[in-house]
């Protein structure tokens, strides 16, 4: 039961894992990403539908994304898109295909950008860690179920080591998914102040 436990923990710790990547990969860091489009909805046939369904997205120098819609008709569609999306961007087209600049960010907002990354990946950490407290408490029901009436002769005393006994590999989880944030964080924040 104990092992169940552990590997529900650790499914949900990665899954917290791959959503805090995706958060931050929609943080700004001076380079053309398609990703900095991902919630960048068009109106499309009277849906809503993401950019990349509409168009290829590709970067083909560092500051630059570069937009070809499957259909031509939409490109004004799109450009008010990205216009509205709050993300400061702004759109030039050739008729066939949407250029997009991305400008070079200044020290003052890469400073901000790097707060709001370690924002994101400690709200990341108190996701783990409520895994964490998740799984104990799952744990010490457990060890208070199976011990019945057996608890009694031995004391609470062997109780409590064996919950201790269990709870380190909950730990070990949770350090090694912690480092892993720890890792996207530190990357994430040297990306975004090289220059």
């Amino acid at each position: 039961m104990q092992q169940q436990i552990l590997q529900q923990s650790e499914s949900r710790m990665k899954k917290t894992v791959e959503a805090t990547v995706t958060k931050l990969s929609h943080v700004q860091t001076g380079r053309a990403a398609p990703t900095l489009l991902d919630q960048v909805s068009v109106t499309y046939y009277g849906s809503k539908s993401p950019l990349s369904q509409v168009g290829t997205i590709t970067t083909p120098e560092p500051r630059l994304l570069v937009i070809q819609p499957w259909d031509k008709t939409l490109i004004t569609e799109i450009e008010k898109a990205i216009a509205h999306s709050d993300l400061g961007l702004s759109t030039s087209n050739d008729g066939n295909v949407i250029r997009i600049q991305v400008p070079e960010l200044t020290l003052e907002r890469r400073t901000e950008l790097a707060k709001v990354v370690r924002k994101l990946a400690e709200e990341g950490k108190v996701a783990i860690r409520n895994i964490r407290r998740d799984a104990n408490e799952a744990i010490k029901k457990v060890d208070s179920g199976d011990a019945g009436g057996g608890a009694k002769s031995r004391g609470r005393g062997g109780d409590k080591k064996r919950g201790q006994a269990t709870a380190d590999p909950v730990q070990q989880l949770t350090d090694r998914y912690i480092d892993q944030i720890d890792e996207l964080t530190e990357a994430k924040e040297s990306e975004l102040l090289e220059t």
